[in-house]
């Protein structure tokens, strides 16, 4: 959805729902985001005016807090764990198929808002090292031809 498509007339509707303006700030964000999936840079200012705080304020929320994002993220959140065990095990090369197989860097969502891929510093599964981890679900021992497969079936449906 480009910026001209984005509707934020939702943003005015959750601002003035809240009663309580004071303290709000991350209620209001926690809506925003749940309508659309992230908190769209262009609705800071209209966040702000609303709840009588100051841009920054608002944008030092989005950034401070990791349960917020700032850009459109995917259906599936796919994370490939690149902590020591992972890494020697091979998570780079499975990273690297990834951005190959979904057109995308890592921090990125493919363009049709299906995928997200990340990469995360350690996951606390060394003994299942590589891991892979889409949305909630942990993919122990993969290879890289495990996990293009796995990403493979989820665009087939067969999740």
């Amino acid at each position: 959805m480009s910026v001209q498509e984005l509707d934020l007339s939702k943003v005015e509707e959750i601002i003035s729902q809240t009663t309580n303006k004071k303290g709000a700030l991350i209620p209001v964000l926690q809506k925003v985001q749940k309508v659309y999936g992230y908190v769209p840079e262009e609705s800071i200012e209209q966040i702000a005016d609303g709840l009588h705080v100051y841009p920054a304020d608002v944008y030092g929320v989005l950034t401070f807090y990791s349960q917020f994002k700032l850009k459109p993220r995917g259906e599936y959140i796919v994370r490939v764990c690149c902590g020591t065990a992972c890494h020697v095990k091979g998570s780079a090369r499975i990273a690297e198929d990834l951005v190959n197989k979904l057109k995308v860097a890592v921090g990125e969502t493919t363009e049709d808002r299906k995928f997200t891929l990340e990469t995360v510093a350690c996951v606390g599964a060394c003994a299942l090292a590589p891991v892979v981890i889409i949305n909630e679900d942990v993919h122990a021992k993969m290879s890289a031809d495990e996990a293009r497969r796995m990403i493979d079936g989820i665009q087939k449906g067969k999740s």
